[in-house]
């Protein structure tokens, strides 16, 4: 089978800067070359799902983006609303308004609920309030003196996102947030991200149920070997079977 060929990133009309820009990332864990020239642009508002099979760099690049400290950012450029993330660490990068949404969720045990959206809120700069938090979350309010470790799934899920949100956001990246859920809850949480969107807020979606990310999504890049093979539509992976077929075996 032919490969696809690969596109250019999309650029806002005008020539304008992206609101979030990746310019030729290359990261490594240690000897191991993981992200390979990686560069796309996202406007602000939009949903881009970040796809591939297991072992293409999808978590790799968004841990690169979100300036962890593995995989190392070895070359390239990160710009989110004209500040350079690539010069920044992590907690700098999240001071901008980067939020990650990792797989694991890193709820604090021994806290409860409410207690673990305080903690997001400790320092400058807040984002939203704990009562907007739980208007969109009503089951986080109606859970909020409970021990969070002891939620389901889909309510950490919502946690994790709610101490998100609880920042000053600007990007939000969600790493597999499907994953390990009951397809009952899964419909729910997508209900959730709907919601996110609706309000307007920049988004990267890493998730192996790629037909889900490719709903709520507006473009999507998938990524082969640690590089973009295809950035494009959501709607053009929706109806490209071939593609489908080639990198993600859907």
């Amino acid at each position: 089978m032919n490969a696809v060929p690969k596109t250019e990133p999309v650029r806002n009309q005008g020539g304008d800067p992206a609101f979030f820009s990746v310019h030729n990332l290359h990261a490594y864990y240690g000897e191991s070359y993981i992200v390979q020239g990686v560069s796309f642009d996202i406007r602000e508002g939009e949903i881009l799902a970040l796809l591939g099979r297991n072992g293409a760099g999808k978590t790799s690049t968004l841990r690169a983006l979100a300036r962890m400290a593995n995989p190392e950012l070895k070359h390239g450029e990160i710009w989110l609303d004209h500040q350079p993330l690539h010069t920044m660490k992590a907690w700098q990068a999240a001071q901008l308004g980067l939020q990650l949404v990792p797989e694991d969720r890193r709820i604090i045990p021994g806290m409860t609920v409410e207690q673990n959206l305080e903690l997001a809120q400790i320092a400058e700069p807040i984002g939203w309030s704990i009562e907007r938090i739980y208007e969109l979350f009503p089951r986080l309010g109606e859970r909020a003196e409970q021990e969070a470790i002891t939620l389901s799934g889909g309510e950490q899920q919502m946690l994790a996102i709610g101490r998100a949100l609880a920042r000053d956001i600007k990007l939000l990246l969600l790493d597999e947030p499907y994953e390990g859920l009951a397809p009952v809850i899964v419909q729910e949480i997508e209900k959730t991200l709907q919601n996110v969107k609706k309000l307007g807020i920049t988004t990267i979606i890493v998730e192996q149920n790629a037909i889900a990310a490719l709903k709520l999504a507006d473009r999507a890049i998938i990524m082969d070997s640690g590089e973009i093979v295809f950035d494009g539509t959501a709607q053009e992976v929706l109806d490209n079977e071939e593609l489908r077929d080639q990198y993600l075996a859907i």
